[in-house]
């Protein structure tokens, strides 16, 4: 069994080749929720939902998220009302948000709405959110103190990124689905998807408890970058590590982890870290297709096998 740490697109896409070459019941999905936000009275949880999607086979592989085949129907009554319509709420997406709105509302845990999306939508994989208590990511630029999605749709990442702040990170617990996932004997080791490390990583590392089990962990633990030749395949993951003084390299990578990982899978177009014991995986990072989505998983997969954690 594994355990894949994922948010935003490039983990998504991992995320579907590591559940679509392992067997059913042998991937636990841990994705970011510090993006999560209330949006016209409605709990939307955009990285949630972008790996449900992808792991439904129901992505847009053109957009790079939301649902394939979507109309705005909605959107556009909502702008003709005077709405909020700078945040993109697809008619068949609105249903997700909905039905989860509607759940939690009703005393639902956010672990189990999930469970039951992923019932309902077939997937045969495991999928659970960092954490079932509310953890805001809020970043700091030169525009001042902003909401995620502030930061990230309404002004695009346009602003300077100064740092970042994860409210309610405190006190929030690791899910008892990504507990279990850690402490589960059968575990083999443990991925952390191409996903931005600062967006939808750090706020993962940040509850409590969670480096050290990072730290403590008897398996494997491998990182995938998500930059190619120095660059984001998607995102602003390059532009915030620049903003933040970090290295858009493998090293930078390296860096930023530090302690936690065992191997870096990088891309050929970009030079090995210099970080010594660190393994090093050079294969193709580019997910074009489905086809590209297995085989860097199936790489990722075995590269993970062949480590050893030092006892």
């Amino acid at each position: 069994m594994f355990l894949a740490l994922a948010g935003g697109v490039g983990g998504a896409k991992l995320a579907s080749g590591l559940a679509n070459v392992l067997p059913a019941g042998e991937l636990v999905i841990a994705v970011n929720t510090g993006d999560d936000f209330e949006h016209v009275g409605l709990h939307v949880a955009p990285d949630l939902d972008s790996v449900m999607y992808a792991l439904a086979g129901l992505n847009d592989t053109v957009r790079g998220w939301g649902l394939a085949g979507e109309s705005w129907r909605f959107l556009d009554a909502l702008k003709r009302l005077g709405g909020a319509d700078w945040f993109m709420l697809g008619d068949q997406d609105l249903a997700t948000h909905v039905e989860r709105s509607w759940r939690l509302r009703g005393g639902a845990t956010l672990s189990a709405v999930t469970a039951h999306f992923c019932a309902a939508l077939r997937i045969t994989q495991t999928m659970v959110p960092m954490s079932d208590d509310p953890v805001r990511t809020m970043v700091d630029t030169d525009l001042g103190l902003l909401p995620f999605q502030d930061y990230f749709v309404r002004h695009r990442c346009a602003p300077t990124l100064k740092g970042l702040r994860f409210d309610g990170v405190e006190t929030a617990r690791i899910s008892d689905g990504l507990r279990a996932a850690l402490d589960n004997p059968a575990l083999e080791g443990i991925i952390i998807c191409p996903s931005n490390p600062l967006l939808s990583i750090l706020p993962i590392l940040s509850l409590p408890g969670m480096r050290d089990a990072l730290t403590a962990r008897r398996v494997p633990c491998v990182a995938v970058s998500p930059l190619i030749g120095g660059k984001a395949v998607k995102g602003p993951a390059a532009k915030n590590m620049t903003e933040l003084g970090l290295p858009t390299t493998p090293d930078g990578i390296a860096d930023f982890y530090t302690g936690l990982i065992d191997g870096l899978v990088i891309d050929p177009e970009d030079a090995p870290p210099t970080r010594a014991g660190l393994a090093v995986e050079s294969t193709p990072t580019l997910m074009r297709d489905a086809d590209d989505r297995a085989r860097l998983a199936r790489a990722t997969l075995a590269f993970t096998r062949s480590l050893v954690r030092p006892a």
